[in-house]
């Protein structure tokens, strides 16, 4: 890159910060063609890759130090969503130009999340074109104890990490559609902005959970995902989904629209057998009960009377339209 050197700019910015100091688990990091982990007897390592691109998955006018922590956080999230403990992360970087304010806001925020999380930065690459962030990460846990998709069972329950829709009630404000006045509207970027990947309440999960994801295409598409891969339907009673006070003051007519159909939020939603319901609550996580695993397929959303009131299908399509995470 003009003005700067592809392994000048890793050691300026990234080999240096503090999330790429050698941690529990990483043999070694940053500074050899391979990072190497270590795994103890009858472990397994979760890996998961994801891409984000300017104009599809953010806007090309950001700060670079709140949006390296929402790429980070969203690929972390999903090791939350297995219940793994998190262990490392790469992190490849194409850069339209080598800028030195951007790339010292983004390491920043990288290192803010990262350590957040407990992730070390173990290696990557940089390279000049469109701006793209692609981060894979990594976590451990015991062998046989992954949460997957495809265990919910009818009679179990259908609970949530926390409330959805702030980030997609955000989007006004992130595309500079309206200015943020008052606390609830900053409420609502910084879930956009910073999300937290649920790692504890994954952990807390093991072993108790039937199926387990993180919510980022919308409450209804991802529960849609538990339905269909464990051959089952899921029932969402409107009345129990939490809906965030800062969601309620932006958009009180729509706010269970969006709690239901936003993406981007990071939050858990899994199945739960009801004997396993009172480890969970003494575990001390935060979880929210909305639901039940029923025979059957697809996913339907029923008010206090029991009419079905689902919104029409569609899921959220993120910033710019693109794709959504799997």
């Amino acid at each position: 890159m003009a003005g700067l050197g592809e392994f000048e700019l890793i050691r300026q910015y990234f080999a240096a910060a503090v999330c790429a100091t050698p941690a529990s688990g990483v043999a070694r990091g940053i500074g050899d063609d391979c990072a190497l982990l270590q795994l103890l007897p009858g472990e397994q390592l979760a890996v998961s890759t994801d891409t984000q691109v300017a104009g599809v998955h953010f806007p090309h006018s950001h700060d670079s130090f709140l949006l390296a922590q929402r790429v980070l956080a969203a690929a972390a999230s999903d090791l939350a969503a297995m219940g793994a403990a998190p262990l490392g992360f790469t992190l490849a970087l194409t850069l339209p130009a080598a800028d030195p304010a951007w790339l010292e806001g983004f390491a920043r925020g990288l290192d803010v999340m990262a350590r957040g999380c407990r992730l070390a930065l173990i290696g990557g690459d940089t390279t000049r074109g469109p701006l793209n962030i692609n981060v894979t990460v990594f976590g451990r846990l015991p062998a046989a104890q992954a949460l997957l998709r495809s265990g919910a069972r009818p009679g179990d329950l259908l609970c949530l990490g926390g409330p959805t829709g702030e980030a997609a009630a955000a989007l006004p404000l992130v595309l500079g559609e309206r200015q943020a006045s008052g606390a609830a509207d900053q409420q609502l970027l910084t879930r956009y902005w910073t999300p937290q990947p649920q790692l504890a309440l994954g952990q807390a999960l093991r072993g108790l959970a039937s199926a387990a994801l993180d919510v980022s295409d919308g409450l209804l598409a991802d529960c849609g995902h538990i339905a269909e891969e464990s051959g089952v339907a899921l029932v969402i009673e409107a009345a129990r989904v939490p809906l965030a006070a800062a969601l309620r003051a932006a958009a009180a007519a729509r706010a269970l629209h969006l709690a239901l159909t936003g993406g981007d939020d990071y939050v858990l939603a899994f199945s739960l057998p009801p004997a396993a319901l009172p480890a969970l609550q003494a575990s001390g996580q935060p979880f929210h009960l909305i639901g039940r695993v029923e025979a059957g397929s697809g996913v339907r959303v029923i008010d206090a009377c029991g009419r079905d009131i689902t919104p029409a299908a569609g899921g959220y399509q993120h910033f710019g339209g693109g794709d959504g995470q799997a």
